[in-house]
């Protein structure tokens, strides 16, 4: 090949080869671009902590949130003072509470003490609470047993609860009462008399702890025949006030466990 056949990309004596980085000054750096001023180590902390802030408040408000249990009625699976998390995904976009979920929310009206309402009182902790790493007061956590159109009865001869007629095998995870099944009268804890309740209304759940006969929860607020002073419907907790799904018991450490929901709510039917 002549050098005619190369053409442009020869290169005259007289010519100097131009460097494939125009405009570059000796260092390397791009002429007339200032090198990047270095925040002082304090101003990045300060940057650092705010992103991690903001962060933790998008997590707490969309994903996830830290609790704690304040009470013994949903041993045997989560005992008092256990640290939990729950989950929101499950719930967006119009999703709802299922069957065997259990659920955090919020105090519909007088189920919870004052003192147990409050939540942290140290200054330090109020912070943490409102980022979500710490437990905040003012909820409660249960299982859900029946959703919008079910009905449950208490009980079957075995002394298992029934939703839309179909018996709930809850031995695995419920500690019964006295009684000797798993659907406690509303003020007692006994199982001398049945009771029924639904349809349960659009847009609300009924929820009970597993410690049956130690539980304040939707079997409690049921009016009983004889009571006068007793507002229908009070049972029933709204969908709304639903914070989010327990899916891991965090702490303590040696009885870290992921929360699923039990196979044996697969079964109920449908609502008829």
């Amino acid at each position: 090949m002549t050098s005619d056949d190369r053409g442009s990309s020869s290169l005259s004596m007289d010519e100097e080869p131009r460097s494939s980085h125009v405009g570059d000054d000796v260092k390397g750096r791009k002429a007339g671009k200032p090198k990047r001023k270095q925040l002082p180590l304090w101003q990045e902390t300060i940057l650092l902590l705010g992103v991690a802030l903001v962060l933790a408040i998008v997590i707490k408000t969309f994903f996830v949130q830290a609790f704690y249990i304040p009470s013994e009625s949903m041993e045997p699976g989560l005992i008092l003072n256990d640290r939990i998390l729950i989950q929101k995904v499950s719930y967006w976009g119009g999703g709802e509470p299922e069957r065997g979920d259990v659920v955090v929310f919020k105090d519909p009206g007088g189920w919870l003490p004052p003192e147990d309402s409050a939540g942290p009182t140290n200054p330090v902790a109020q912070v943490m609470a409102k980022i979500g790493l710490y437990p905040t007061g003012g909820h409660l956590v249960k299982r859900v047993i029946g959703v919008a159109g079910d009905t449950i009865e208490c009980c079957d001869d075995q002394g298992r609860l029934m939703v839309n007629g179909k018996a709930i095998d809850e031995t695995a995870f419920v500690r019964r009462g006295t009684g000797k099944c798993d659907g406690p009268m509303p003020t007692d804890g006994r199982c001398d008399e049945d009771w029924e309740t639904g349809p349960i209304p659009e847009g609300h759940i009924f929820v009970m702890g597993d410690n049956r006969s130690r539980s304040a929860d939707s079997s409690q607020k049921m009016c009983r025949p004889d009571e006068t002073e007793c507002v229908p419907g009070d049972e029933f907790v709204p969908v709304d006030l639903v914070v989010g799904k327990v899916f891991v018991l965090l702490w303590p450490a040696d009885r870290f466990r992921w929360n699923t929901r039990p196979d044996v709510f697969e079964d109920v039917p449908d609502p008829s």
